[in-house]
């Protein structure tokens, strides 16, 4: 039997007293990562997840009958909304596929009622997640010391990134035998290419789950993405493979996910302040609260790029203050989030819009 979830009170994060200078270094370097890709392509992208794969157009169904813990915040009322989803890759320049990185998904939620975080627009809710279960970072400024480290290889040495990741995703198969897996190893290019629709992705960091503190999770359950889970992506003369994969995929796939949350139950055992601790899923139970459905479609088209720009801005922070982020990590990466897309608005000209092949 595990034990009762834990119930939100502000007291169980720790704000560190000088967590303002670490978010001003983290736009500082958040600006170099910006700057030198924008002056580059010729236009502005995101300064994490700058390439993406797919853009799906969907609909989360919210289940009914749920138990009260689990009925909270968005998923408190049984309903369907309509959804938009992103994948991508999570490096802030746009690389050849052969330099295999982690993927993300974000989704934004549409016509969520309730009170909104301090400077949320509309009334969305998005949630980004990764196909890993932990954070490559304890602390918001280990976290600044990668990124210092990243931003000076961006957009550059990319023959160099395709031998490292070449190397790494060695290390990391080796490693994987004897049951042990890196995020840091991952993120610098040692990540299997994995097949997107295959993969099940988590929040990594902890957020307010209306009266409780929770993770998120997207699990694929069609049948035809079950099957390509485990499965990678041939990238060998390919730079845009993983998109045309998927492309072609979803053009027959109804794809469908459950929306999965996991209530902490433990504080000690399920900390909130440090996202490279994985939350044992047998203490603390993953839950379905909905389905995440896209039906067959065109996830890669010029009508589509621009119909989704048009509609949505992916970002962490737009949403309802019953899923506030919670934690160092996640505090920390509110400001620069914010920081990037005021950037790409000011450089492209266009609130949000990236260009096509992005």
């Amino acid at each position: 039997m595990t034990d009762a979830p834990i119930r939100y009170r502000p007291d169980v994060e720790d704000v560190q007293p000088d967590e303002g200078e670490t978010i001003a270094a983290l736009c500082t370097t958040f600006d170099t990562i910006l700057e030198r890709t924008a002056e580059d392509y010729g236009h502005a992208v995101r300064s994490v997840h700058a390439k993406a794969h797919a853009l799906l157009d969907g609909e989360l169904t919210v289940d009914a009958g749920l138990p009260p813990e689990l009925a909270q915040g968005l998923f408190a009322s049984a309903g369907t909304h309509k959804v938009l989803l992103r994948l991508s890759t999570n490096a802030g320049d746009i690389l050849p596929d052969a330099i295999s990185l982690p993927r993300g998904v974000a989704m934004k939620v549409f016509d969520v009622e309730g009170t909104r975080l301090p400077g949320a627009e509309g009334n969305a809710q998005d949630f980004v997640m990764v196909n890993g279960t932990v954070f490559q970072a304890k602390t918001a400024d280990k976290f600044l010391g990668n990124l210092k480290l990243l931003a000076k290889t961006t957009d550059r040495l990319e023959g160099t990134k395709k031998v490292l990741s070449s190397v790494l995703q060695g290390v990391r198969a080796t490693l994987e035998t004897v049951g042990v897996e890196s995020a840091a190893l991952n993120s610098l290019g040692g990540a299997p290419n994995a097949e997107p629709l295959g993969e099940t992705y988590y929040s990594v960091t902890p957020f307010r789950y209306g009266d409780y503190i929770a993770k998120f999770s997207l699990k694929p359950i069609a049948p035809e993405m079950t099957a390509l889970t485990g499965k990678t992506i041939d990238v060998d003369g390919r730079e845009d493979a993983i998109r045309d994969e998927v492309r072609s995929e979803m053009r027959t796939i109804d794809a469908a996910w459950e929306f999965r949350v996991q209530l902490c139950r433990d504080l000690d055992r399920q900390p909130i302040e440090d996202p490279t601790v994985e939350w044992d899923e047998d203490e603390a139970p993953f839950h379905r609260v909905g389905i995440v459905r896209a039906a067959a479609q065109e996830s890669w088209s010029e009508d589509n790029v621009r119909a989704i720009n048009e509609e949505s801005r992916f970002s962490i922070w737009t949403g309802l203050d019953a899923h506030r982020p919670l934690g160092n990590i996640n505090r920390a990466r509110n400001e620069p989030y914010r920081h990037s897309a005021d950037f790409r608005a000011r450089v492209n000209g266009c609130p949000y819009h990236e260009p096509m092949g992005v």
